[in-house]
């Protein structure tokens, strides 16, 4: 009985390969093609057919006849020979990469992806593009990533929150560490303490005493709920033993927004987004969350030189699904630091306020899984919870 079932595995086995060649696609592509997008048909016992989005996106029906051919027969037989290969970089990419956003165009991960783009399509030969998909604090997109196929063509951009989240939500439909691929870190952003120029406070000590003579009287925007800029500012109300109200919004943007108009006195907001505003005089900048000033602010102080101890800072980087092949991970990764060491695209991030990262696939994944248990004790003092 197990000789002719694996008679018929080695016939079915010889009768694909055979199907593929006469069809003039390659084997390895169609095998990787068919295990995570072709749409299996199986008719009578014998005949089984199933269509596949080859390179050209044109549909093609492959269709072939083995005597004894049964679906756990032809299973078994794809499976054996898509072990048997080495599915990898040599042909990739061979379509336009994605990189999922799970954030608004125009905030500072948006930014990133959009910024990184451009390079990763020139050294990788084809079309990298964005897309946006906002909503619960990120894990729409990484959700749409941990679930896609691991061929390299869905990655996500993301940022502190996908570490914070992980202690923030008891309940996500994927694991921030083990559900993905950690590719590259782009860059680190540090943000700025803003309020709206008509506060009385002229520097950041003013302004701590002015909390504490009037505990609950000033106000501060949080532009989502157990955002790193939510916990910076939880983090600073800890440390200066400050009481400021919160008033969150679904945004950086409208939060922004509602601060310049004065209905809000304060918020966090990334170097990257608030720089123009305050350089325009429409913001007051109080200080830089970074452990040390920055180039761009060199008069603005750090918190932490009022604040000892203090520092809080973004981190934005690239991820694909689990399982990513590792010649994969690597190319990415190797387009990513080459970008990241390019020296235009650093110039370019330094001035809107970032610090180019492009470290290591197995640095940034050690990052990450520290990263999540450093902001744990965070997430539970501050007594967030998801909008």
């Amino acid at each position: 009985m197990t000789g002719n079932f694996e008679d018929q595995t080695k016939r079915t086995m010889d009768g694909i390969k055979q199907t593929f060649d006469a069809a003039g696609a390659s084997f390895k592509d169609v095998v990787h093609m068919f295990v995570f997008r072709a749409r299996l048909q199986m008719g009578d016992i014998g005949r089984a057919s199933w269509v596949i989005n080859r390179r050209n996106d044109t549909e093609v029906r492959m269709m072939f006849h083995i005597p004894g051919l049964t679906t756990s027969v032809l299973l078994i037989a794809i499976l054996s020979l898509s072990s048997s290969l080495a599915i990898g970089a040599d042909d990739y990419p061979s379509r336009p990469i994605k990189l999922m956003v799970g954030a608004s165009p125009g905030g500072t991960t948006d930014t990133m992806a959009r910024a990184i783009a451009p390079p990763l399509a020139s050294s990788l030969g084809r079309p990298v593009l964005v897309e946006n998909r906002p909503g619960a604090g990120g894990n729409l997109a990484a959700d749409a990533v941990a679930k896609a196929a691991p061929d390299g063509y869905t990655l996500l951009v993301s940022f502190t929150s996908h570490t914070i989240n992980a202690t923030l939500y008891p309940k996500l439909p994927f694991d921030p560490v083990t559900d993905f691929t950690p590719i590259s870190m782009i860059a680190t952003v540090p943000s700025l303490l803003v309020g709206n120029p008509a506060l009385p406070a002229q520097d950041l000590a003013a302004l701590i005493a002015l909390a504490k003579a009037k505990p609950d009287a000033l106000s501060i925007a949080i532009g989502g709920i157990g955002s790193s800029l939510h916990l910076a500012g939880e983090q600073l109300k800890l440390m200066a033993d400050i009481r400021i109200l919160n008033v969150p919004y679904k945004g950086t943007a409208p939060a922004l927004t509602d601060v310049l108009g004065g209905q809000v006195d304060m918020m966090f907001i990334s170097l990257v987004t608030g720089t123009a505003q305050v350089r325009a005089g429409k913001l007051r900048a109080y200080g830089v969350t970074s452990a040390q000033r920055q180039p761009s602010f060199p008069d603005l102080p750090a918190i932490g030189e009022i604040v000892q101890g203090f520092e809080s800072t973004a981190w934005f980087g690239v991820f694909g699904p689990a399982n990513l092949p590792a010649d994969i991970t690597n190319r990415l990764n190797a387009a990513i630091v080459a970008a990241m060491t390019n020296p235009g695209m650093r110039e370019q991030l330094q001035n809107e306020g970032a610090m180019p990262v492009g470290n290591s696939a197995t640095e940034f994944a050690a990052f990450v899984r520290d990263d999540v248990q450093r902001w744990a004790p965070i997430v539970k003092q501050s007594g967030a919870r998801p909008d």
